[in-house]
């Protein structure tokens, strides 16, 4: 069996010899192909490509809320995002968030001027709330499992997860922020999650927590968590994601001394290339031998 597929809106080297890998057939015009690898973020190109003949599109990016608002998927076909791609990359940006948070590099960075006394704590040991707990949540416990830490996960389920020590339904959410030395966020955007975390559940953090958001910014009511690291009751937020994004000039989450902000960078390069081009190469070989894709969009979920 094999399988045709257009790549698009334009053709990558990379992208093609990953596609061939999996055993397919690349076509060049859409209206021949069964399955769509699409490369670019603007739903609008895609929509007129998806002719009867094509039974599964893959998507580049892990969160789909701007193809689902565009309202391009459909329950016609089979639709699936590259969260599988993300889950190592993002996981590890985490990591380093979290360590420069905690032990106040970013402070220390800032400084102009000598000072030995400027805090820090351990992330040994530590207690880890993650919002989400699909190949983000999931590698962020893995790579940090060794350090002695306690997972609690937070999902739509509530379903039980390998590596935590429990699993919540989201709207538990707020019971378990005080047990947290670190709030991660990883769930993806849709309509139920947009302000997930506002003033109440900034409030029910301890004031040593950290904030770390590398979902999408609309999960964090920006302006109560403004006023929350102003405030100092919460330690600090590691931001790769914000409201609005790109995060304004003059905004004041860039002068807060408790802010740490990377711009939407936490899976870049060569290196993300590379986890993309095996996860089109693996999906294939998946879809050819009927096996189960990753990241499956599940319309009436959002996501």
């Amino acid at each position: 069996m094999s399988l045709r597929v257009f790549v698009g809106p334009e053709l990558n080297d990379g992208v093609l010899e990953a596609v061939r890998a999996g055993g397919a057939e690349v076509v060049s015009d859409a209206s021949q192909a069964e399955a769509i690898v699409w490369l670019d973020h603007d739903p609008s190109a895609l929509k007129p490509l998806l002719s009867d003949s094509v039974r599964w599109v893959q998507l580049p990016w892990a969160g789909v809320e701007q193809w689902m608002s565009a309202g391009v998927i459909d329950d016609g076909r089979v639709w699936t995002c590259a969260s599988e791609a993300y889950g190592d990359s993002v996981a590890e940006h985490v990591v380093a968030l979290m360590l420069a948070g905690r032990r106040r590099i970013h402070a220390a960075a800032r400084a102009t001027s000598w000072d030995i006394d400027n805090g820090g704590q351990p992330l040994f040991g530590a207690t880890m709330v993650v919002v989400g707990t699909g190949s983000i949540g999931r590698g962020v416990a893995r790579l940090l499992g060794p350090w002695g830490m306690t997972f609690i996960g937070v999902s739509r389920s509530g379903r039980p997860v390998d590596g935590f020590a429990r699993v919540v339904p989201v709207g538990e959410l707020r019971s378990v922020l005080p047990e947290a030395d670190v709030v991660v966020l990883a769930a993806p955007s849709t309509p139920d999650t947009a302000g997930l975390v506002g003033a109440e559940e900034l409030d029910a953090m301890s004031e040593d927590a950290w904030l770390v958001n590398v979902a999408r910014g609309v999960l964090v009511d920006t302006d109560a968590l403004v006023a929350a690291l102003a405030a100092g009751s919460i330690a600090g937020a590691a931001l790769d994601v914000t409201d609005p994004e790109p995060l304004p000039d003059g905004h004041p989450l860039w002068t807060e001394p408790r802010a740490l902000i990377t711009p939407h960078r936490a899976n870049f390069g060569e290196a993300a290339d590379a986890e993309m081009h095996g996860l089109f190469t693996r999906q294939i070989r998946r879809w050819i031998a009927g096996e189960e894709l990753s990241g499956r969009v599940e319309p009436a979920r959002g996501y």
